[in-house]
Order: C-alpha cells, then sequence, then structure tokens
C-alpha cells in the first residue's frame, strides 16, 4: 500500500503501519460481526408533563401506547431514574408560555422534538393546534411547505457504521393528516444523510451526507498518523441533490464531495500537498487538531467538563475519547487529543434560489461555508467551471481563517455555530447571513449569540478575496445576546421574521423566543413536550425537550389556509 514505505518519513510510517494493522485485524472479523449494532434500550412511552395543555396532549399517548409500555415495564417494578440534565439544558421554572406580548408575530410555530414521533403546531397561546405522528423520531430538521405538507429528516435505527447527533438515514413528505407520500432512505456503510435538508424550485431535495473513508486513505491524503482512527475512519460530508421517485426512492442527480478538495502540509509523499494558505478554497485535512496547545490545568479541566458533558450525550458522531491520558511523548510533551472521524459534522444546508449557491456550516471547525451549485457533478469535482469559475472550491468561508492559515486565534468569530440563512441586504445585490453562533468554547464566559452578518459579495464580481490574505470578515449588522440566560452549547437556530423580529430557538432547553431588533422579548416558550421516546446511544441523548430548530408560520402562510 503506498505510504507504508515511506523514506522520507519513517516514523510517520512506522506510526501508520501500527494504525492499519490494528485496522486490519477489525477487518478479519465478519461482516455481521462489525455492522450488528449494540442492542437498543425499548422506547418508552409516558403522558406529556403537567405543564402542557390539553391540546398539547392530544393524541400524545394512545391506549395502545400505554398498553406497549405496560408490556415493556411491569407495573410492579420501579420507574428508571431518569438521567441528569447537564447544566446547559435545566430550566428556572414551569414549562410553557412565559411571555406574549404586543408585537409578536401572529401565527403558529412548528416544533419537532428531537426524543418524539410527534412534530406539532403551537400558537401563540402555547396551545397545540395541529400535530402529525410519525414512524421516526427527527434527525434533524423539519419543514412546512406552501402545499401544507411536512417535509422532514428521520432516524433509521441501527445504521451498520454511522453514529452521533444528527444521524439519519431517512427523508419523507407527509400530507396534513400525515399520510406517507414520499420516502428516501440512504444509509449504509457507505454514506448515510443526516441533520439537514432543503427544497429545491425545481422540487429536489438537497441532503447533507456523510461518507466513509477507511483509515489508509486518510492517510494517503496526509491526516496525522496519530488522528487517524482505526475503528471509525474518516468521515468526510457531502452534499446530494435528490430526484424524488414517488412514492419511494430517488435519483442522485448532483453532488458535492468535501473529500475532492482536501489539502495537507504534513507529507509532500501524499495526496493533496500544498501549502493551505495558497489553496483557501480547499479544506486542511489537519486543521481540527493543528493548532491543539498544552493548556494550563484550569484550561484542560473546563475544556474536558464541557466534552464531557457533550459526549455524554452522545451528540458528535466518530468521537475518539474526549482526551487521552496524560501520556507523553519521546520529547515529554503532552500528546494531542484524538479528535475522531466525524471531524465537520456539517448541521446545516441551506440554498439561494437566484445565485444557485449553497451555505453549509460545519460546527467542528467554527466556519460558514459557501459554494456553487451552478456546477455539474464533475465540475464540483474540481477546481473549474461553474458560474463563478471554481468548481466545487469553496467560494467563500469564515469565522476561523486560522483553519487556512491566514489568520491568529484572536481572529476567530464562530464557536460551534448552527443554522446559518440567505437574507437580504440593506441595498439591492447584497448578501447578508443570520445564524445562531452557539459559542461552545468562547473565551470568557460562554454564551450564545444571534448574528446578522453583510458578505462581502457583488453580484459582479463574487466574493472579494485578495491573493495571500483571509477572506475579508462579513460585516456585523445585528447581534442579540443574553450571557446570563441564553446558551446552547449544541443545536439551535435563528429565523428572521416579516416583522423584523427574530425567533430564537435556544435548542438545549427546548427554548422558542421572539426578540425585537432593540432586543425585547415579546415571545418567550419552553417547549414542555417531547421525552416519550428513549433516545437511542446511535443518535446521541439529547435532553428530553431539546429542540433542533423551531420555526414561525405566519397567519397568512399558504400552507394553512383552511385549514387552521
Amino acid at each position: 500500500m503506498r505510504g507504508m514505505n515511506l523514506p522520507r518519513n519513517p516514523v510517520r510510517s512506522l506510526l501508520a503501519s501500527a494504525v492499519l494493522l490494528t485496522f486490519a485485524a477489525s477487518c478479519s472479523d465478519s461482516e455481521a460481526e462489525r455492522q450488528v449494532a449494540a442492542p437498543a434500550p425499548p422506547e418508552k412511552s409516558s403522558a406529556l408533563p403537567a405543564a402542557a395543555s390539553p391540546d398539547a396532549q392530544t393524541g400524545a399517548q394512545t391506549g395502545a401506547q400505554a398498553a406497549e409500555k405496560s408490556a415493556e415495564k411491569p407495573a410492579e417494578q420501579p420507574a428508571e431514574k431518569p438521567a441528569e440534565e447537564p447544566p446547559f439544558a435545566k430550566v428556572d421554572g414551569p414549562r410553557g408560555l412565559r411571555t406574549r406580548k404586543e408585537g409578536a408575530l401572529d401565527g403558529v410555530t412548528l416544533i419537532a422534538p428531537l426524543n418524539s414521533k410527534q412534530t406539532h403546531l403551537v400558537d401563540l397561546d402555547g396551545k397545540v393546534v395541529h400535530t402529525w405522528t410519525c414512524d421516526h423520531v427527527p434527525a434533524g430538521a423539519t419543514y412546512f411547505l406552501e402545499n401544507g405538507h411536512l417535509l422532514r429528516t428521520a432516524m433509521l435505527e441501527n445504521n451498520p457504521r454511522f453514529h452521533g447527533g444528527g444521524i439519519g438515514g431517512r427523508i419523507e413528505e407527509r400530507s396534513w393528516s400525515g399520510e406517507l407520500l414520499w420516502e428516501y432512505e440512504l444509509a449504509n456503510d457507505q454514506r448515510t444523510t443526516h441533520h439537514d435538508i432543503a427544497l429545491l424550485p425545481n422540487g429536489n431535495v438537497l441532503a447533507i451526507a456523510y461518507e466513509y473513508h477507511a483509515p489508509e486513505e486518510a492517510f494517503e491524503h496526509g491526516l496525522a498518523v496519530e488522528q487517524i482512527d482505526d475503528k471509525d475512519g474518516h468521515w468526510c460530508d457531502v452534499v446530494i441533490e435528490i430526484e424524488p421517485t414517488r412514492p419511494k426512492g430517488g435519483k442522485i442527480v448532483w453532488e458535492w464531495r468535501s473529500f475532492d478538495h482536501l489539502v495537507q502540509d504534513l507529507d509532500p509523499e501524499q495526496k493533496g500537498y500544498g501549502k493551505p494558505a495558497d489553496f483557501p478554497g480547499r479544506i486542511d485535512i489537519n486543521c481540527h487538531h493543528r493548532f491543539d496547545r498544552v493548556e494550563s490545568d484550569e484550561e484542560r479541566l473546563e475544556r474536558e467538563e464541557r466534552e464531557r458533558q457533550i459526549q455524554a450525550l452522545g451528540y458528535t458522531g466518530g468521537k475518539a475519547a474526549v482526551a487521552d491520558e496524560e501520556k507523553k511523548k519521546a520529547d515529554g510533551a503532552p500528546k494531542k487529543r484524538k479528535h475522531g472521524a466525524d471531524w465537520l459534522h456539517l448541521n446545516t444546508v441551506g440554498y439561494l434560489a437566484e445565485l444557485d449557491l449553497i451555505v453549509l456550516s460545519t460546527p467542528d471547525l467554527s466556519e460558514i461555508w459557501v459554494i456553487d451549485h451552478s456546477t455539474t457533478t464533475a465540475e464540483a469535482a474540481s477546481d473549474r467551471g461553474g458560474r463563478w469559475g471554481r468548481g466545487g472550491e469553496l467560494l467563500y468561508r469564515f469565522g476561523n481563517p486560522r483553519n487556512y492559515g491566514c489568520g491568529k486565534a484572536e481572529d476567530r468569530s464562530l464557536w460551534y455555530q448552527h443554522q446559518p440563512s440567505w437574507q437580504r441586504g440593506e441595498t439591492p445585490g447584497e448578501l447578508a447571513l443570520l445564524f445562531f453562533n452557539n459559542g461552545s468554547g468562547r473565551p470568557g464566559k460562554e454564551h450564545s449569540s444571534i448574528e446578522e452578518v453583510l458578505l462581502p459579495f457583488t453580484p459582479e464580481k463574487g466574493f472579494a478575496k485578495e491573493a495571500g490574505k483571509a477572506f475579508p470578515a462579513p460585516k456585523e449588522l445585528w447581534r442579540y445576546a443574553d450571557p446570563e440566560k441564553l446558551f446552547s452549547p449544541f443545536i439551535s437556530g435563528a429565523q428572521r421574521l416579516s416583522n423584523g423580529n427574530t425567533l430564537i430557538c435556544e435548542g438545549a432547553r427546548g427554548r422558542v423566543l421572539e426578540v425585537t431588533r432593540a432586543g425585547e422579548i415579546v415571545w418567550d416558550y419552553y417547549n414542555p413536550l417531547g421525552g416519550d421516546v428513549e433516545p437511542k446511544e446511535q443518535q446521541g441523548k439529547a435532553p428530553p425537550h431539546a429542540l433542533f430548530r423551531a420555526t414561525r408560520l405566519p397567519k397568512g402562510h399558504p400552507g394553512l389556509a383552511g385549514r387552521l
């Protein structure tokens, strides 16, 4: 195999041999033994919390569900003690509606609790006015369409390889009454959909998917040997466009693969060798660990506790142990942490039709990317073609310019962000983004902020950049933060409403609030729904009432006409 006899780097070769021998040993097991997942705990149904309204309880637990629960756990057995919620998920008061003031946008709010097979519409009084009951818990995003249908991600159990928060494998469309109209599944040991989808004007669907690469592939593309995960391999994200075949299946008609756009400066004998700063449109395969440093004991303890809380939820898939034991290298320096297979963990795919652009969010790298959808699949695998002439290379990126060798630690502005969405700029032709900047690992007091930024873009020239310099940072247009009360280290999102207000989903707590441009809270709701399905180890254990996102549907929404 290439790379096993590298005269320029014998130490890397010896380390690689050890890693790949371990991988080969694991491959000697039967395929069935390697792919069968550990037995999952049985699902548990339970009535909704007392704080929920009578409307919210409708259909929450049928007699059949109650009987099933009774069969699963005899009445004489004591109830299981629920897992303790991490600090960032605890609520200081009752769940339900806390605040409703004049100025809130009239309409209903779409919520899909991560630990439930039910999706709800909640009115401004906090009452559930409609519910869909599905066969699978959500993998992440759920959308309400203009025809009154629900387009949602869903999690298939027992994926042969992939695991972690946002894991999916299934996309489905359901009618207002809940009838399954279309289903698409991609969940095998090579690829699986996860987190987010986007409906295109032509009726096709964009989706994010993990793509598996074996340890030797990661080595051949220059990944540092100590970072190679011999168990999970190396997961790179892809974006696929699916042409639905109704009522089941679909055809992939376009795709973009992050694996086609890697760069590394570790080993000149391996693929993609180059200086990351010279290739800003590519992704440094070693950037996620390149700047790991020796921490103070206080910093290390704080980081390990934060990561322990997240890892206890199983949110990020393909992760190695949170921290290796404090072993020493030959030179006496601490070992770098092993970051694991899921190094990008894309959580958003957003489409801008008029410019055929896609926005992506990689929280693990704390960056937001823009790519060109006008390419063919062949062009998307190259650095040529498409409307902007750069193929599938990143047209723009911001949040952490040090990732491509054009910035310092103090230049970082994103902290595990979620849900960037396209917005109109202040003048025609300008582009802006709104996003939830989670704040996980933010210096000082960790807190979340919701930010709107103006991108350095013109319709004539595209995204500005000077050779040898970082992409220009976006200009901040608006920000909302409440460091004492608003913090979710993962999931979450934000939506700009037609009245100028912003709907915020603080995902870990299941809190949804609407704020004005001046920062006044005019609607504040703590989700009491969900928790009726026991989360599986494979999907990550989100808190009982956690929400991936929330969406306000205005009173005049076409899909609601004649229905509410």
